[in-house]
Order: structure tokens, then sequence, then C-alpha cells
């Protein structure tokens, strides 16, 4: 894909003296994203591997050394600091050694790294540590400082190749007040990034008057319709002008696209895949005259890793092993995270027991937070936890009236199941038949997000589904017997990313105002998987006797029961086939 050079004479045309000589130069980048923790390719409790850090290392040093470092960039667009065990040893256990995300990103040269929303979530602590042991960039330009209007992370780096200057721009997502609780991200804001991109392109490319642009965004690709806040990538894509390479991320899709003169890349999550761009610049008296741009995505290969790099890291690898594999308690009975799309379980269960054991919640939300996880029966270890709970969420308790709670569970209903009538070929479930995004693979699939299924405990109530969206839900009384009113007040447990207004429930279906949450919220507590542990340490087991107790925990169905169950059956074996 060829530039026009005209536009590039009038934006690079300030190239210094010290810049390159005449010739030709082809720059490779690449970026990952969403790492989420998958630091170590090995499994900490069974045999096997997986792709990582080190499979990435692995592939991108292959290519230094067949090119030239010279000629290489490498940035992550976010996301790396949460959702394995060894991103929660180094962020919350020990805190002395530093980080290990650091020090990995450090030995691999990365050059630039966006701040995710996962990394807001570890708390400043976590994320202002992390930046200060950062050989690179810990970037978010449209994270702005209350105080005195400026980034609180870094905005722009400059990286030099060959003469060439490369200025990489880094944003988060300006989502963030919809998902966190405001003392984790206390002293600063976050900017949509429509303008703020551009304008900040635009200030970079007359200060710094760079050969090639890349702005890496922690947002998900999206529509480009200009709907969601969240994913703003398309948006981008579709109006920027003097870009070279859009990163994406946040939506672990991956996807490259492009038009005439700026591509777009998305390597998914996980380390499954890495991004890959290529530009081609012809360079003349010291300005570019000609620049060609290609992107896409490089499957990683697990089993192909940087083996002195794990050798420099197995001491962190035994460490987190270690304290992952320590005994916690015990289990009675199996735990099936995907039972809780059928009804009640035990599963969920346990999670309403957690929250309900915080005073003065009643009631409580909750909703599976791992698709199809399984626990089974016997010694608890520390990994299981992180099954049961993967997130760092708090617990907030909130007030809010009985009409508020039933709007919200005809909201969260209606995100996960459809009105019937029994006719055959109708799916209760809402589910579809598509290609996986992130594997190409036709399957059944929700078409929600399941960890934004809630229902509630501490209710007795049933769900009608031959009936439409707000007349489902009919709330019999509380789980002790007490009459339930819609004009009373009652205090509600749920996660401080529902309380945030994440998943939209609290907003577009209990109507409540999440940007003046706290005015509302009337207890908060620790992490939930802390929660969890306190729990286990004090009882020494998880006891579905126990944390199933109806006096407690309350008790819902789907109605009509025997149609209900027939379907449900028959989609979750297209779900789970």
């Amino acid at each position: 894909m060829k530039k026009n050079p005209l536009i590039f004479a009038v934006l690079l045309a300030a190239v210094s003296c010290g810049g390159p000589e005449d010739g030709t130069y082809r720059l490779q980048l690449f970026t990952t994203n969403d790492v989420h923790g998958r630091y170590f390719d090995s499994l900490y409790v069974e045999e096997g591997t997986r792709q990582s850090l080190y499979a990435v290392s692995h592939y991108v040093d292959s290519v230094r050394n067949a090119d030239g470092a010279e000629n290489v960039i490498l940035i992550d667009a976010g996301d790396c600091l949460q959702g394995d065990n060894a991103a929660y040893y180094y962020n919350y256990v020990d805190t002395i050694t530093p980080h290990l995300y650091a020090r990995m990103a450090n030995y691999m040269k990365y050059d630039a790294v966006v701040v995710g929303n996962h990394d807001v979530e570890t708390g400043h602590p976590v994320y202002d540590r992390v930046a200060k042991q950062l050989d690179a960039p810990f970037m978010g330009a449209n994270a702005i400082r209350n105080d005195n209007g400026k980034p609180y992370f870094a905005d722009y780096t400059i990286v030099r190749r060959n003469g060439l200057k490369v200025a990489v721009l880094g944003f988060t997502n300006p989502n963030m007040k919809n998902w966190l609780s405001e003392d984790l991200w206390s002293g600063m804001h976050f900017e949509s990034l429509i303008p703020i991109v551009q304008e900040d392109v635009d200030r970079v490319i007359a200060s710094e008057h760079p050969h090639v642009v890349i702005v890496a965004v922690h947002a998900g690709t999206g529509n480009g319709d200009g709907s969601s806040l969240e994913s703003q990538g398309m948006d981008l894509f579709k109006t920027l002008e003097g870009v070279d390479f859009l990163v994406c991320s946040h939506d672990h899709r991956p996807f490259v696209t492009s038009r005439e003169d700026i591509c777009l890349i998305n390597s998914g999550s996980h380390c499954r895949n890495i991004g890959h761009g290529v530009v081609t610049l012809e360079v003349k008296d010291g300005k570019v005259v000609s620049k060609e741009l290609s992107a896409g995505l490089i499957p990683v290969r697990k089993n192909a890793v940087d083996k002195e790099m794990s050798k420099v890291f197995r001491k962190d690898y035994e460490a987190v092993r270690d304290f992952t594999v320590k005994p916690v308690g015990t289990l009675e009975e199996d735990l099936v995270t995907r039972d809780s799309y059928a009804g009640m379980c035990s599963y969920m269960n346990l999670l309403h027991t957690l929250s309900l054991s915080c005073s003065p919640a009643r009631i409580s939300f909750a909703a599976p937070l791992t698709f199809n996880g399984h626990v089974k029966a016997g010694t608890l270890v520390y990994n299981d936890l992180f099954t049961i709970y993967p997130f760092e969420n708090q617990l907030f308790v909130v007030k809010m009236s009985g009409k508020e709670i039933k709007d919200y569970l005809e909201y969260s209903y209606d995100s996960w199941i459809n009105t019937v009538s029994g006719v055959k070929g109708e799916h209760l479930l809402k589910i579809t038949n598509t290609p996986d995004p992130r594997t190409g693979l036709e399957r059944w699939s929700f078409t929600g997000r399941a960890y934004n299924f809630d229902s509630a405990g501490g209710l007795v109530y049933t769900v009608d589904v031959t009936r439409p969206c707000g007349q489902r839900v009919e709330i019999v009384s509380l789980a002790d017997g007490t009459r339930f009113s819609m004009d009373g007040s009652y205090n509600v447990a749920m996660t401080s990313y529902r309380a945030s207004g994440g998943g939209a429930i609290m907003r577009e279906g209990a109507g409540i105002d999440t940007d003046n949450i706290e005015s509302r919220v009337v207890a908060k507590y620790p992490e939930i998987r802390n929660i969890l542990y306190d729990y286990i340490t004090e009882h020494g087991s998880i006891d579905p006797a126990e944390t199933g107790n109806e006096n407690v925990i309350g008790k819902w169905s789907f109605i009509p029961e025997k149609m209900a169950s027939d379907m449900l059956e028959k989609d979750m074996e297209l779900l789970f086939e």
C-alpha cells in the first residue's frame, strides 16, 4: 500500500540534518496486547505449556538477529498486569522484588507499553510502581491529571532507528469510570479518544517531525459507528490523518485491516498472536518521498520459546508456582461455572453466600466470571481460587429501591434469555452459531457476555420465560420470608465493577446514575477473592450444604419449569458439545 509522497513532504518537511542518509529503509513493528499475566509458558498445577512472553521473545529476537535490532520496534497495547497468578503474586504478595512484568518487558526490550483498564484496576501502588521500573514509557495520554491538566502517564515517545524518528503515542481506555471504583484512579480522569488522539498526533508531528507515526490504544476495534466509548478503534481508523499504524486491543479479537495510508492491528490476547507491521520508506535529501505499509498477524508457537529468558526468570516461576499450589482448604462437591446459565447452582450459591456474609447486605447480585471453569472436589489450592474468582473486583454494598432491583434483574435476564413459546427450533438462551472472532471456527456462543448475567441472592423469585422483558421477574419475598416492597430500600452487595457501571445494568437497567454511585455506597470490602480465601480459612471447606442455605441465599427458577428445563438442556448441549 503506497502513501502519497506530497502528504509526507508537508508533514515531515523539517527533518533535521542528523536524520537518515538517503536510501531505502524497512522497519518491522511487532505488537502484543492483553497479555493478562501470561508471562510463563508452563502451567502451575498440571503438565503442559501455553503461549507466553517466552514465545513472543523467541520470535521477535529471531527477527532482530536476522534483520538487525535497529530495524525492529516492539510495543504492547495494555492489560499486562492482571489475569494470571504471576501478575497477582507480584502485584500484591511480593511487593518488594521489582515487578516481574517490568523486568520481563525490560529484558525483551519493549519500546513502549500502554496502560490498560485492567492495569488501572490493580490500583495506584501497583501501576505507579511498574511505571517507575519499566525502561520503556508506560503510556496513557488521555488519562489527565485533575490538578494540572497534564497526562498522568507518558503521552508519547520517540524511538530512533537508523536515523529515522518513529513517534509512538499511547492512550488508555476512556471508559474507566464505568468499570472501576474511583479510588483506583484517583487524581485523574479519562478523555474520549476522539478528538484527543488526532490533536496529540498533530502536536507531535509539528514538534518532532517523525518519519513514522504509531498510535497504540487500549480500546477495542469496534464497529466504527461512534456508538462505543470503550471500542473506538475503527472510529479512529476512519478519521486519523498522519498515522501509519493504529494498534488496538481490549476486546481480545484478532483483526487487521488497512486503507490507503494507515494499517490497523489488533493481535487478540494472551500471546496467541503477534501483531506485525512493515513500513518501507525511501528517503531523499533527508525527506521521506515514498512509504509503503503492510500488516498481518503471526500465530505464536507455544513450544518455540526463549530458553535463555526462561532460565533468567526460573526463580520467579518457582516462587509463583509454590504460592499457587499452596493448599487452602477442601471442596466437598465439584464447582462447575457453566451450570450458572441454567439456574441456581453450587458455584453461584457460593458467590452469593460470600456477598451476603458482608453486612449490611441483604441482597446480592453476582454473575459467573469464568465461562466454563471446573474445580474438582478435594483439596483446594490457591490456584483454584483464580478459577472461582479470576478478577480483582472489590465488593460494594449499594442502597437500591425495590423497583430498581426488579428493573435491574429484568435487564440482566434480557441479556441472557429470549422470550419463548415452546415452538420447536426456539432457543431459550440468547445464543448464535457464528465464527469465533478469536479462532475463526464456527461454534455456538452467547450473543452477550456471560459475566454480565447477574442473578440475585437473598430473594425468592421466578423468571417467566414466556413473558417479555419487563414482565418476566416476579419477586415473592426476601430469603427469610420478609415481604419485598417495590417502594422499600435495600442494601445490595455487588462488585465494584458493577457498581461503577460495568455492563450498563445499573445505568440502563436500574436507571441509576453510576457517575454519582458514591452517594449510594454504604460499605466497601476488599477484593472478593480475598473474601473467598478468608471464608475457606474460617470454615476449612466449601460445603454446598452450607453455601446453599435457602434461608440466606433465597431461591429462584425459570418458569414454566418443564418447558424451560427442556429448552435449557438443548441449548447447553449446543454451547458445550
